[in-house]
């Protein structure tokens, strides 16, 4: 009789755990799956891309709240338009320019900073976005040919000396940053050019690639269950 009773309360133990176990088990899941949803919205809004330089690579960060300058740099890097340009003004102590088809051939150098696709960006300035160093910001043309100061669909310079630049805040539309590479900033800022800026040698862009995180998997439940007690009464 008192073995029965004491296998009837192991069995109410172990029925009860049960259930428990696989709640939490469900939960976990759920912290993880919810952990991977952020981090993908967190990358489709601020997307990286590594920007792979005849210098170096760079890792870049664009902004979310400057949509129209993300959208259309993620735009330009999927049809490969950037891959081949060179950087065709270089001015120390200031910024590196690129993004111009024209740079890719030496025979149109003297339209090189006047290429671009045939439209342009609307200004988006924002108060929190500065010239600091490493600064992605879109190039444009001057106020009186545009007083919208409305952004080249392609071209971009990268800011090499804040202090140099701080003028130019609210002037440009800064749409993203280097957090990764900001010494290849400075091998390309100190190569030798001439009177136009432009480099005596080839700085180019080999290629730019987005940068993917791969999604969080789930950890699998191994919790393990207990077997039931087969042990006959006697």
């Amino acid at each position: 009789m008192k073995r029965l009773t004491i296998l009837a309360v192991i069995a109410l133990v172990l029925a009860s755990c049960g259930p428990r176990a696989g709640k939490n088990a469900d939960n976990g899941a759920q912290t993880d799956s919810t952990a991977t949803e952020t981090m993908e919205q967190k990358m489709n809004q601020e997307p990286e891309f590594d920007i792979i330089t005849s210098k170096g690579t760079m890792r870049v960060k664009l902004y979310s709240k400057t949509p129209k300058h993300r959208d259309n740099f993620v735009k330009l890097v999927k049809e490969k338009y950037y891959d081949g340009v060179r950087f065709h003004r270089v001015i120390e102590g200031f910024m590196i320019q690129t993004g111009d088809p024209y740079s890719r051939d030496t025979a149109k150098i003297d339209l090189w900073g006047q290429g671009g696709p045939d439209y342009t960006i609307p200004a988006e300035f924002v108060n929190e976005y500065w010239h600091k160093k490493g600064a992605l910001a879109a190039a444009r043309r001057g106020d009186m040919a545009n007083p919208t100061k409305a952004s080249s669909g392609s071209q971009f310079y990268i800011v090499h000396d804040e202090n140099a630049c701080l003028h130019l805040d609210g002037q440009y539309s800064i749409f993203g940053e280097v957090i990764d590479g900001l010494e290849v900033i400075d091998k390309i800022a100190t190569v030798d050019v001439d009177r136009y800026d432009r480099p005596y040698e080839d700085v180019f862009i080999t290629e730019i690639k987005p940068v993917y995180v791969e999604p969080v998997q789930p950890a699998a439940d191994t919790t393990a269950v207990e077997a039931a007690d087969t042990t006959k009464a006697e």
